[in-house]
């Protein structure tokens, strides 16, 4: 475990474009986007362990706290954009939270993947009734593929992490936390393109709640990015947090600046803590995580020390059969 300064231990960044003028971002109500996604979304327990509580998003109706965003995002689209159907890019966790809604909200849908996604996700995206695109080795290839069909075919571009419904609606596990657990003093919370902790962290500040993002150390882009002050590409590395990859997006509109504004605290976990996670979730806690997931409990196991009443949100479940056996043992 390390501090934010351990990014520049990662692998040089390919050069992105200049920050882009800042967007505003619309008022969120996390309330309203809890009531409005309550029927498409389960409220996640939350576990006690000896140090602090964990908010298992990995027990969530597909699996991550994915389908909260991607439910505010479907429910607020109008007759004719349902009737078109949307397209998402997606390392796994967002395709299938997005194809799922859609299914049930009978909204055709188009899900972009890297080569390199997980074979569990990609079946649950099928089973679903998707349309599932493999489209090519990097996540900056299928981003730009689920942008031209968006252009070309006129869908719905519902981005995993860069939008106000999509922020609003993961900012409703910060809700539920605060409900669950009074007096909380901070929040443990991964970190890729920011979106859940965007979410998080400006449903929770105003109550005081300290926030701490976490990244794996080879699905870095937010952090990097943060650093040098601009949108960076990176290549994607093999990761046992595969979920936490992909790229933060060339024309960053909201989640660089927020996250910028509401992490008091960015630690940095290597992939040996992260499969020590996976693999003390799943015999002491009798938990299948993820190793996207099982970041912010890499951080306990390093010996970091919470400030206060902490909850850790385990963001994810969804990993295949032979990697849990593998990591596992």
């Amino acid at each position: 475990m390390t501090g934010i300064r351990a990014a520049a231990e990662a692998p040089p960044a390919r050069g992105g474009p200049q920050a882009q003028p800042p967007v505003p971002l619309p008022e969120l109500d996390f309330a309203a986007a809890l009531g409005r996604i309550r029927r498409l979304v389960w409220q996640t327990p939350v576990l006690r362990t000896t140090d602090t509580w964990l908010k298992l998003e990995s027990l969530q109706r597909t699996g991550s706290f994915k389908v909260r965003g991607a439910a505010n995002r479907l429910l607020k689209l109008t007759p004719a954009e349902r009737a078109r159907g949307v397209v998402a890019v997606s390392s796994g966790n967002h395709g299938r939270a997005v194809a799922e809604v859609a299914c049930v909200l009978g909204i055709p849908a188009t899900i972009c993947v890297p080569d390199w996604a997980d074979p569990s996700k990609l079946r649950r995206i099928r089973a679903a009734g998707a349309r599932l695109l493999r489209s090519g080795p990097s996540y900056d290839e299928a981003d730009e593929r689920a942008a031209g069909l968006a252009a070309a075919e006129g869908l719905t571009l519902v981005h995993p992490f860069d939008d106000p419904d999509v922020i609003e609606g993961q900012g409703t596990v910060g809700v539920e936390l605060a409900e669950q657990l009074s007096g909380l003093g901070e929040v443990i919370v991964p970190l890729s393109g920011g979106g859940l902790v965007a979410g998080v962290g400006l449903a929770l500040k105003p109550r005081g709640v300290r926030i701490v993002a976490v990244s794996a150390r080879r699905a870095s882009v937010m952090l990097q990015s943060l650093e040098a002050g601009r949108p960076l590409r990176m290549p994607d590395e093999e990761t046992i947090a595969s979920a936490l990859s992909g790229g933060i997006g060339d024309e960053n509109r909201f989640t660089l600046r927020v996250v910028r504004e509401v992490v008091d605290e960015h630690v940095v976990v290597g992939e040996d803590d992260i499969r020590a996670a996976v693999r003390s979730a799943f015999h002491d806690h009798r938990l299948v995580v993820e190793g996207g997931g099982a970041v912010g409990l890499a951080v306990l196991a390093s010996g970091y020390r919470p400030r206060g009443r902490a909850a850790v949100v385990v963001s994810g479940g969804n990993i295949d059969a032979p990697t849990l056996a593998a990591v596992a043992g």
